[in-house]
């Protein structure tokens, strides 16, 4: 398939597009990018800043005419999408803001990850809306245009290129349109992608409300579902509660919320000036395929599931980052548009698992029954247990993540830990190697004993020193080993001895072939 040239254009002319609003962009007919994402919410825009590290022209469609988020929606970051905003150096950024807890739990049991081998061995509390305003501000620093107040509403494929149509009348050409647009994802529709699952089984309305009455605070369980009233910290009440049907559908208002707590506490407590009401359901579906031609899907327009775990926003910052870097090397002509397979094959058994441990668990909180009440007991005894807590918690935390790339070294496929180097006699953590989103060859052996002169354009060789232990989670101290190549996006590609057997091809199906 031919690769369309991106817009040739100074960084100086790209900051200004990226701050010119829709209309302004409207005055062209068409303007060219590499890559177009439909949807600017934390997955949209983590690819975006993927992408424009990697030098690619890319533009954001983004039906909202600001960043402001209204609503809850997701409370924080688990600790992988920690590790990897602070792979790209931005993770301070967040944690000013955030509150640092422990934030990993498995149907309402919360799992402590503090002893587990990684600097980030916690959560961040942290609302969507901070989170998406903080990932809006470096994507404009990183220069990359975003059409507001518009919708992609078609496309059409060829062999050189795709034509997005935006509901303002623009058309777009560009190399690849990823698809970052929701649940409801017009992308995926049109790109005519199956999304298979599971119908919803209970419809949950949250809602943050002032009540004139005091509300009866906590958890509860009941034969309808799980509800739950807490104090924000505007100390507003934040509602959720579990409908008495599924009939109700679309945008709920106060009567529903009212209804909703009169079935369950009896009352309302007097409930007044909503600020945001919202549904969702335990409907769990996934795409038959994370790519359709050049039509890519990321987030929840790849899959959705319940919130319970809060892992939904966390899957989809991983999914954008672990197909940025492989996209930007297909658009660049560097490598083969067959590395974007590996794309759903990394990817698609993590949505997966996700959608089962969601499941899951709200088989488990479906219902206040006596038999569910004890099967729950049950599991939170289990999870008290060291072995089964840090299995557990290094899976709804990201850390066990393990992409399968062969047989091997326990590193192989897993994330890279960030390990405290020492480089030309300085202390150096290895993050700090990823910032710049390329590729990593670490030589822990004798200096100057590896050549990858031909990948030297896309490939940094570090020769480090470490003498600490070598341990990953739920699996323990691994051996130590004499080399290590690392991908962009964090995942070891190659582990190797003084033999450097394998090397070559490691570097060539992941970055390309050799220069000459």
């Amino acid at each position: 398939m031919p690769v369309l040239l991106p817009t040739s254009r100074t960084r100086g002319h790209a900051k200004a597009a990226g701050a010119r609003h829709a209309q302004d962009h409207a005055k062209d007919h068409a303007q060219d990018h590499a890559v177009v994402i439909a949807g600017g919410g934390p997955t949209g825009l983590m690819l975006a800043a993927e992408l424009a590290l990697a030098h690619v022209d890319v533009a954001v469609v983004e039906r909202r005419a600001h960043q402001e988020l209204v609503g809850t929606r997701a409370g924080g970051l688990h600790a992988r999408s920690i590790e990897i905003l602070d792979q790209r150096g931005v993770a301070d950024r967040f944690m000013r803001e955030g509150q640092i807890t422990q934030l990993a739990g498995f149907a309402w049991t919360r799992l402590d990850i503090s002893d587990l081998p990684t600097r980030h061995a916690y959560g961040l509390a942290l609302r969507q809306s901070h989170i998406e305003r903080i990932l809006a501000d470096w994507v404009s620093e990183l220069a990359v245009p975003i059409y507001r107040s518009r919708e992609v509403t078609g496309f059409a494929q060829d062999e050189t290129g795709i034509d997005v149509t935006l509901s303002g009348g623009e058309t777009l050409r560009a190399n690849y349109l990823v698809g970052c647009d929701g649940g409801r994802s017009l992308v995926r529709k049109a790109a005519g992608v199956d999304f298979a699952g599971t119908d919803p089984t209970l419809s949950n309305l949250m809602a943050e409300v002032e009540m004139r009455d005091e509300p009866a605070w906590g958890l509860r369980h009941d034969a309808l579902g799980f509800h739950g009233l807490s104090k924000t910290e505007s100390g507003r009440v934040l509602v959720v509660v579990t409908e008495a049907t599924l009939d109700r559908t679309g945008a709920p208002g106060p009567r529903d919320l009212s209804d909703a707590l009169v079935a369950v506490y009896g009352t309302d407590f007097g409930l007044h000036n909503p600020s945001w009401i919202s549904r969702f359901t335990d409907a769990a579906r996934q795409a038959g395929s994370y790519r359709s031609g050049r039509v890519l899907l990321a987030g929840d327009a790849a899959h959705i599931h319940h919130s319970v775990g809060g892992q939904g926003l966390n899957i989809g910052v991983q999914d954008a980052v672990n197909l940025g870097w492989k996209l930007a090397r297909v658009v660049k002509g560097l490598s083969p548009e067959t590395l974007l397979d590996t794309y759903h094959a990394e990817r698609h058994p993590v949505g997966a698992r996700t959608l089962r441990n969601t499941m899951a668990q709200i088989a488990l909180l479906r219902r206040g029954e006596d038999g569910l009440k004890a099967a729950r007991e049950i599991v939170s005894e289990l999870l008290a247990m060291d072995a089964p807590r840090q299995r557990f918690g290094a899976m709804m935390s990201g850390l066990d993540v393990h992409y399968d790339l062969g047989q091997g070294h326990a590193l192989l496929g897993r994330r890279m830990p960030d390990l405290d180097l020492t480089v030309d006699g300085r202390p150096l953590r290895l993050f700090t190697l990823l910032h710049g989103a390329r590729g990593l060859l670490l030589d822990f052996g004798k200096a100057g004993n590896i050549d990858m002169t031909p990948w030297a354009d896309r490939i940094d060789l570090v020769e480090a020193d470490y003498h600490g232990a070598w341990e990953l989670p739920s699996i323990g101290q691994v051996a130590a080993p004499k080399a290590v190549l690392v991908r962009p996006d964090g995942h070891v590609a190659w582990v190797g001895d003084e033999s450097q057997d394998g090397l070559a091809d490691a570097m060539t199906r992941w970055f390309g072939p050799a220069s000459d």
